[in-house]
């Protein structure tokens, strides 16, 4: 089939997000100015560059409690800063449970019964069990095409990661399966690892 996003697509569901997939999922910790903390899970996600690290993710939608967006951009608007936590296989259901479109007076660390444990160099909270944490500060927020549809770009000041994955000085990310989005309902955990030399000339 062939279908122009502008005339849709005439399926069930919409099929863009499960074309692009998998997507590693940035499970965003966050505080209000008010010290609310904040945790839910963005699937349009990515690391951009190391040197220095940068991340880039994406925000759609807003809620009924919110001007323009939602809970995590409203709280980096206001901050300037925030916590990525990498999700392992075994915190599907703690992931999925943030994701509820709670008040934003609500903590979802509570909900999803998650530790918050202090960040180094940022003041918002990481989630204690994650297997890795990426501290990061707000460079930029860029408006996109379409409602409420906003980019966000950070730099990494501080990086966490569980010693038990770390095997021969490499992360060893098979010993936490990191899950993916898929599209639609569906995930995946990433289980099997292969390795290909690139070609020298």
């Amino acid at each position: 089939m062939f279908y122009r996003p502008e005339n849709g697509h005439g399926l069930p569901h919409n099929p863009f997000k499960a074309i692009v997939a998998p997507r590693p999922i940035a499970w965003i910790s966050t505080r209000d100015g008010a010290g609310v903390a904040n945790l839910a899970p963005y699937s349009f996600f990515n690391a951009i560059a190391d040197d220095p690290p940068q991340v880039i993710f994406a925000s759609t939608g807003t809620k009924a409690d919110q001007e323009d967006s939602k809970d995590t951009v409203s709280n980096i608007r206001a901050t300037g800063e925030f916590c990525i936590n990498l999700v392992a296989s075994n915190l599907r259901d703690a992931m999925n449970a943030s994701s509820a479109p709670a008040s934003k007076n609500v903590d979802e660390f509570e909900l999803a019964n998650l530790t918050q444990s202090d960040c180094e160099t940022i003041s918002c909270p990481r989630v204690l069990e994650a297997p890795a944490s990426l501290e990061c500060r707000l460079q930029q927020i860029i408006t996109l095409d379409g409602p409420n549809n906003r980019l966000i770009i950070g730099s990494v000041t501080g990086i966490h990661i569980q010693d038990q994955h770390l095997k021969d000085g490499v992360l060893d990310v098979t010993s936490y399966q990191p899950l993916a989005r898929l599209g639609y309902l569906d995930y995946s955990a990433v289980e099997t690892v292969f390795s290909l030399k690139r070609p020298t000339k």
